[in-house]
């Protein structure tokens, strides 16, 4: 039979009261909620170790970016240009403009020349004839891997190799 204005149509094994109302049972919307609370567990996780990877990326490119400004620097002025770290104060940046800031996250390792060396830090000096005192800077997640900046001592030049645990 088809429908009239009078109400739905006629369904057979259906009671009245079921055809009248087809919505959520009890245990359907339980289930529901049971899924949702668990994405929502699991989102702060998942967040925190995305927030950490995105700050270990942007505090490599800005390693990699510093430096390859200090040699820029230095070739273009004519003199020598430090690059520096402070592990204590945890900032880095080309001479002058030390503003960038290592994350809680992140953890570094300096390998410098004896006379770039201080306590809790060092520098790379790059040189106007395209040198440097070389050395290496490891940027190092949480977890171990990581990323080694290598300064050429005899050319200058910033390469960039995989730390792996």
């Amino acid at each position: 039979m088809a429908s009239s204005s009078a109400g739905p149509a006629f369904r057979p094994g259906l009671t009245k009261a079921r055809r009248a109302f087809s919505g959520f049972t009890l245990l359907e919307l339980i289930v529901a909620f049971a899924v949702i609370a668990l994405l929502l567990g699991l989102a702060p996780v998942a967040f925190g170790k995305l927030m950490e990877t995105s700050q270990y990326r942007s505090t490599v490119r800005h390693m990699l970016a510093g430096m390859t400004a200090a040699r820029q620097m230095s070739i273009q002025t004519g003199q020598s240009t430090v690059f520096s770290v402070d592990m204590e104060k945890r900032v880095f940046g080309p001479q002058g403009r030390m503003d960038q800031t290592l994350p809680d996250s992140v953890d570094v390792r300096l390998v410098v020349a004896g006379i770039e060396s201080r306590q809790g830090g060092g520098s790379i000096r790059f040189y106007p004839g395209g040198g440097a005192t070389g050395g290496s800077v490891d940027v190092l997640k949480r977890s171990g891997d990581g990323v080694r900046l290598r300064v050429d001592w005899l050319l200058g030049t910033v390469t960039q190799e995989p730390i792996a645990r």
